[in-house]
């Protein structure tokens, strides 16, 4: 199993359609929710994307961090997906941690912050991430805003 975390110019023709495939999969199909998902933010020089590969080359767990400023005044982790085929084995978790250090390497002493679906609060309360905003529809589904405050 692999993991790797790269800017855009690093992905492989392969890996950028594994990416958009798993997003569209999950996010429009399986949720139901239309929406503009290539929205020109995983092009930008500083994004980050991390993906984990299973042993025979599935793309199984994603997620993007922007800088900050790119979408909101702090660095963002977004596009958290775990696919269905790898749900239920801790994958999302593994997900979780190694976005968060990724974060915190590239940008040490920042702010995070997350739009997460309302429903997954306590999900990302386990990361020490904390709700920041009222509840709020985004794509016609309820999320909040979340922070994890860096110190020191």
């Amino acid at each position: 199993m692999t993991w790797m975390c790269c800017r855009f110019s690093e992905l492989s023709s392969v890996q950028l359609y594994d990416v958009l495939q798993l997003r569209s999969a999950i996010f429009v199909v399986e949720q139901n929710c239309p929406y503009q998902d290539i929205d020109g933010l995983d092009l930008h020089p500083e994004t980050r994307h991390l993906l984990h590969y299973s042993a025979t080359g599935e793309l199984l767990a994603y997620l993007r961090i922007l800088a900050a400023g790119v979408s909101y005044p702090d660095v963002a982790i977004g596009r958290v997906v775990t696919a269905a085929s790898a749900r239920g084995q801790g994958l999302g978790h593994q997900l979780l941690e190694r976005g968060v250090q990724a974060a915190k390497s590239a940008w040490p002493g920042q702010d995070l912050y997350l739009s997460a679906q309302a429903h997954l609060q306590h999900y990302y309360q386990r990361y020490e991430f904390v709700t920041a905003t009222t509840e709020y529809l985004e794509d016609g589904i309820p999320h909040v805003g979340m922070r994890w405050q860096a110190t020191g």
